[in-house]
């Protein structure tokens, strides 16, 4: 059964560590041969820039990783770079769909022009934030909580016009609203629901009411400490309980995965890396029909792609 992947961390690793390799490496959760193990049909990478890099070296880290995009990723011949539904329904039989993200704008500081030409060069989905304050917005973990700036409302209006998924992952609660009356095309690439774990990166009741009311998609993430609140190990039966729980506000058509793998320390038991994916699948399958899962795993994220 196929899966969308709405968010890795993958570039970061290869772009840390250059001796890693995405064909096969058992230090990466997500690797080439674990997506064509799995069956996966697209799998999103993420470019994160690290606090550490300075302000101004930003943009050109974003372009660094996105030249591991192409050379490490796209140097496969079965890995396909997606940019609509069009290229993903042209895959053919052992390719997998590699979409490009942008995790956070702190690598467009204040440009517009920047933003334009990471679109140029693939970009498809982007994270405004990442947990704290940029030119754009405030984070989840920003103290001030504050809303969209003048500069993120044109960073807003541009996405809609190129047509671009606007990831509200990170986002804390006001700029949240703020890019829900503004976005044409909003998801949450990798957030859980607050009123089962309360954690600050995740999504309350009438956030999730909201995205659904959008058309947009909220993934559900295997990160631990955003699935429970307990001191003990998160298990596939925490996820099912996020999965359920979206469900039951009327998210069935707007309910993915995105799954963080390498952008977490830590894994749920018996999701390690990729190719646990099919141990999620069995699961759902015992409390959901096939055609439920299939949305969830792959056609909610595809059936919700702007282009």
């Amino acid at each position: 059964m196929k899966f969308f992947d709405a968010h890795c961390d993958v570039l970061f690793r290869l772009f840390s560590d250059p001796s890693l390799s995405f064909q096969k490496n058992s230090s990466l959760h997500v690797t080439y041969e674990g997506l064509q193990q799995t069956g996966s049909a697209v799998q999103c990478f993420a470019i994160y820039i690290p606090e550490s890099v300075r302000p101004e070296s930003r943009f050109f880290v974003a372009l660094e990783m996105i030249e591991c995009f192409y050379t490490q990723i796209l140097s496969n011949p079965k890995m396909k770079m997606v940019r609509s539904k069009k290229d993903i329904a042209s895959l053919q039989q052992g390719e997998i769909g590699a979409m490009l993200t942008l995790e956070g704008c702190e690598a467009i500081g204040e440009s517009l022009v920047q933003l334009k030409t990471l679109l140029r060069l693939g970009v498809y989905s982007v994270g405004l934030t990442w947990n704290h304050a940029n030119m754009v917005a405030d984070g989840a973990l920003e103290t001030r909580g504050g809303g969209l700036t003048a500069f993120g409302k044109r960073v807003v209006r541009t996405l809609n016009e190129e047509k671009c998924w606007i990831d509200l992952s990170h986002l804390c609660e006001r700029a949240f609203w703020d890019v829900i009356e503004l976005a044409d095309y909003p998801i949450a690439s990798h957030s859980n629901a607050y009123s089962l774990c309360l954690h600050p990166r995740n999504l309350r009741d009438e956030q999730i009411r909201a995205i659904i009311q959008k058309n947009g998609v909220i993934g559900v993430t295997f990160v631990p400490q955003f699935l429970h609140n307990d001191q003990r190990p998160a298990t596939i039966a925490d996820v099912l309980r996020h999965v359920d729980h979206i469900c039951s506000l009327g998210g069935e058509n707007h309910l993915g995965f995105g799954s963080d793998f390498d952008g977490i320390a830590h894994t749920v038991e018996g999701l390690a890396n990729v190719t646990h994916y099919a141990h999620l699948i069995n699961e759902l399958l015992k409390y959901y029909s096939e055609d439920q899962v299939k949305k969830f795993l792959f056609h909610n994220f595809y059936e919700r792609m702007p282009k």
